[in-house]
Order: structure tokens, then sequence, then C-alpha cells
């Protein structure tokens, strides 16, 4: 499936958290890249720190400036989400704001590669955290290289207004970046305004919706045992269905005939 970010608007619902939560109940291979410029969470929070030593994307960056190694240095930063199976990854987000003036530059480069991941061997789709977009030297890059590009909101009024300022903003820069149409969804958390509401209102179509569940996000936001049957887990691991199914779709059209057109509808 290539690249999936999640991002938010100001406000954040819980973007970490429902990455965590995706990656932790989906089927294929992943990696779980942390690239919030605030920072990483993870690392202190779900795995409460318990790591031998400083591992991540800044520590990736520094080395890719110093080294030009990142093809090779990249396997060694991540952490085994599900050991030992290697097939839940996490690359852990910044943890020292100045290592965000090291990554900045490199969003680009870190896009590419993300992208690269999906031909391995073996191959691996990527989930990354993008965070909120109000922060100085947002990943841009890597929000253009997604394949979708899911945009949470809450569904509650102060909130969708912020996202409807957001959808203009990311609407305009995938304009002008020529990003293929269909790219961003609307990812709705917690109770309020209804899905088909939201996604007239806001004008771009709603992927799936996801139940709060305070006592799970709890878990995966501070560490503990994460329960399959839990509200949250459930509909995360649902989400997979909706997103497969419209990279099968986009795919589809990008590869026809140009007189030709394909429904992108979810």
């Amino acid at each position: 499936m290539a690249i999936i970010a999640l991002v938010s608007a100001k406000g954040s619902p819980g973007v970490t958290t429902t990455a965590l939560a995706c990656a932790l109940s989906w089927h294929r291979r992943l990696v779980l890249a942390e690239c919030d410029p605030a920072g990483g969470t993870i690392l202190a929070g779900y795995l409460g720190g318990a790591l031998d030593g400083p591992r991540g994307i800044g520590e990736l960056a520094v080395g890719e400036l110093r080294d030009g190694n990142l093809e090779t240095a990249f396997w060694s930063q991540l952490v085994d989400l599900d050991a030992p199976r290697r097939e839940r990854l996490l690359l852990p987000g910044v943890v020292d704001p100045a290592q965000a003036g090291s990554v900045s530059p490199l969003w680009q480069r870190f896009a590419d590669f993300f992208g690269s991941l999906e031909k391995g061997q073996p191959p691996y789709d990527v989930i990354v955290d993008c965070g909120r977009l109000q922060v100085a030297g947002p990943p841009w890059p890597v929000l253009r290289a997604a394949a979708v590009v899911l945009l949470v909101t809450r569904a509650q009024l102060p909130d969708l207004s912020a996202t409807r300022s957001m959808i203009g903003a990311i609407e305009r820069d995938f304009t002008e970046h020529r990003v293929p149409p269909g790219t961003l969804r609307l990812l709705v958390v917690g109770d309020g305004h209804g899905k088909g509401e939201i996604s007239k209102a806001l004008r771009v179509p709603v992927i799936a919706t996801l139940p709060a569940d305070p006592r799970t996000a709890e878990v995966l936001s501070l560490g503990g045992t994460v329960r399959a049957g839990r509200p949250l887990m459930r509909a995360a691991g649902a989400l997979e269905v909706p997103v497969r199914a419209l990279l099968d779709r986009r795919r589809a059209r990008l590869a026809w005939p140009a007189t030709q057109e394909v429904p992108d509808v979810v």
C-alpha cells in the first residue's frame, strides 16, 4: 500500500494514537514512522522509554547529513513492536527539539526512501504520523508522496472548522505540486456530526469513523496491554479494508487510458 500519511489541523484529536492503533492491527508488513516535527511520543509513552540507547528519525537524520548512509542505517533505527517477527516496525520521532533542525531539510529524502520500501524484499508499507501541520518545518514532501492522506478530525463543530481550513491548505499545495486527485480523505474520531453530513459540508469523503475509546487510547498513549477486542482496535483494524480499496481504485484509474474514467468514491 506504499505510504499512508495521517495528519490533523490544530487541536489534534490523537493522530499518534490512531496511527499506532492501525500499526498494531493491520495485517501487512509495515513501518510506523513518527514524522511530527513537534516530536515523537511513542517511545516515552506506549513503550515506556524502554530502549537501550537513542534511536529514531533524529539519529537517522544526523547520520544522513554526515555520511549519506540512509539505506544502510535505516533498519538499525527501528523498534520491533511485535518482536521478533519484524512485521510491525517503529521509526521513533525526534525527542530533542534540536533534532528537528536536522530532520526538516531531509523530508524529501525520507519521502523518497519510504516510497521505495513498498518494492523491497520483503516489502513494507509505511504509515506516517505527520502530526499537526501548524508547526515549523512540516513534512509536506511526505504528504505529497503519500498514496493516501488521512486528515484526522473530531466530529464536533470547532474541530470541523479548523479541518475545513486545513483542507484548503492541503488542496492548494497538492494542486501546485500536481499530486493526483483523490489522495485526501477524512478520518473522523468520536461522536458528533454524521459521516454524510461532514463529507458534504467539507467536500471531502469520509473514509471511516473511529469510536471514542478512552481506555484503549490511554494504553496506546501511556503503555499497557492492548486488547484487540476493544472498540478502537477493532475499528482501526477495519480501516485497512477501505484504505486498500481506495488504493486499488486509484491505481486502476492512473493505469486507465486517459479517455476513460474510473470512479473514486468511498
